[in-house]
């Protein structure tokens, strides 16, 4: 089921596992690629209607196939070679890439033809994204699952911090070395999954049926802990995300060019890798519901100050807390949903921890365009931060067992969630017979 590097390697670095390494790589290989796109098309369709709802559409058309394409998702990831549809996916992706760099070099690029791509490539990204979660207990042995959560978040955050800077400086050369530059990447990250060797149980493939489609669904509504830290993130960056605002903030606020956008792109991603990195080498050990909770509250806070801040500088600085707050709970939540979760269900339960991720994120950046018409920019941010710090206290009041939990140990999470719900035992054995 691991990988076939040594379980009883005791070297630090956790890329000593070859298989994790090239996924690693591959992983940041992506993150680069998507974050160069994610600055063309931003700075392109800004610069094609100047306006921030459109800004909020794109989000929106990376949104829905994740929302429409969730049980699919799920099914494939547990019913196929989970490597061979992360290939296949990053290979649209990179054509999707292509096509970008295409219009923008032939001249015939509009708002419509860059929404349309990014639907395709937002429905690729749907089935790369839950099945490369599921990919990675498999890569390494069970104790360090959390370690490799969060080196797996660290080469995220990498390519968060590259690829926004490294897209405004390819930006100003024309949108279609951008884009271009982001097809080679999508692809070189296909051939590094090709790489990856690993010996897997063959899928079960029984016929599919409704309650093998809602598995994932009745696994997480069943689960409080795992409930509860999901749907903090959901509703915490649902209304405190910005991302979508950056380019109205660089060009209008902070008098920042596409170099000044690229940086403020970056800057979450800085704080995020420092956080990850620490975390893949300081596995937090107690009190994992109070880091949590106060993470969320750091991250509305950071907010705040980047929605009411005019200084460059200090909204750097903002963003930076901002993404190191944030890759907490990234951490915790998904080791909780790694470590709890069977492999066999593994890519029905990261397809619906994806769709709450991608809501928060996708959908959020629509609901920050639409708050910006309404309201205008800064108070549709400062709005968010403080509707953060709200969840956080309704959220302490629904799920006490998540505030309480405190460890991330499989035999330790697994007891204290009990305490939520006295039917574990009896919805674990129904899920067993409705896995395929």
């Amino acid at each position: 089921m691991y990988a076939s590097s040594s379980s009883s390697d005791p070297a630090p670095s956790i890329l000593r596992h070859k298989p994790f390494a090239f996924f690693w790589f591959a992983r940041g290989f992506t993150s680069i690629a998507f974050q160069i796109q994610g600055v063309a098309v931003g700075w392109q369709v800004y610069a094609l209607t100047g306006s921030a709802f459109y800004l909020g559409l794109v989000g929106l058309a990376q949104f829905l196939p994740m929302f429409v394409l969730t049980l699919a998702v799920g099914h494939v990831a547990d019913r196929y070679d989970r490597r061979i549809v992360v290939r296949l996916c990053q290979i649209v992706e990179g054509l999707a890439a292509a096509a970008l760099a295409f219009g923008s070099f032939s001249g015939w690029q509009t708002k419509e033809s860059i929404l349309a791509v990014v639907f395709v490539a937002g429905a690729a990204r749907a089935f790369e994204g839950p099945t490369m979660q599921a990919l990675v207990p498999g890569l390494v042995p069970g104790p360090l699952i959390p370690r490799a959560v969060a080196w797996s978040a660290s080469a995220h955050q990498t390519g968060t911090i590259l690829g926004p800077a490294l897209g405004g400086l390819l930006y100003m050369a024309g949108p279609t070395a951008a884009y271009a530059t982001a097809s080679i990447l999508f692809l070189t990250a296909s051939s590094l999954v090709a790489l990856i060797r690993i010996e897997r149980t063959p899928p079960n493939r029984e016929p599919v049926s409704l309650q093998s489609l809602f598995a994932g669904i009745v696994f997480i509504r069943n689960q409080p802990v795992i409930l509860g830290a999901i749907s903090l993130d959901l509703f915490a960056v649902l209304l405190g995300g910005a991302t979508a605002l950056l380019p109205v903030y660089a060009r209008d606020i902070l008098a920042a060019g596409p170099w000044g956008l690229g940086l403020l792109r970056s800057a979450p991603a800085v704080g995020a890798l420092a956080m990850s990195i620490f975390l893949a080498r300081h596995t937090i050990e107690h009190r994992i519901g109070w880091i949590m909770f106060g993470a969320v509250v750091i991250f509305g806070v950071a907010t705040i100050v980047f929605a009411l801040s005019t200084s460059f500088v200090l909204s750097l600085g903002a963003l930076v807390v901002l993404g190191a707050a944030d890759v907490i709970s990234v951490v915790i939540r998904s080791s909780l949903v790694q470590i709890k979760t069977p492999d066999e269900m593994r890519g029905r339960v990261s397809a619906v921890n994806s769709m709450f991720i991608g809501t928060s994120n996708q959908l959020g950046e629509f609901e920050s365009g639409l708050t910006a018409a309404l309201f205008g920019v800064v108070p549709a941010v400062l709005i968010g931060g403080v509707g953060t710090l709200v969840v956080v206290i309704i959220w302490m009041r629904l799920f006490p067992p998540l505030l309480r939990i405190d460890s991330l140990k499989p035999d330790a999470a697994d007891r204290f969630s009990s305490l939520g719900s006295g039917n574990d035992k009896k919805v674990l054995a129904e899920n067993k017979q409705t896995r395929c």
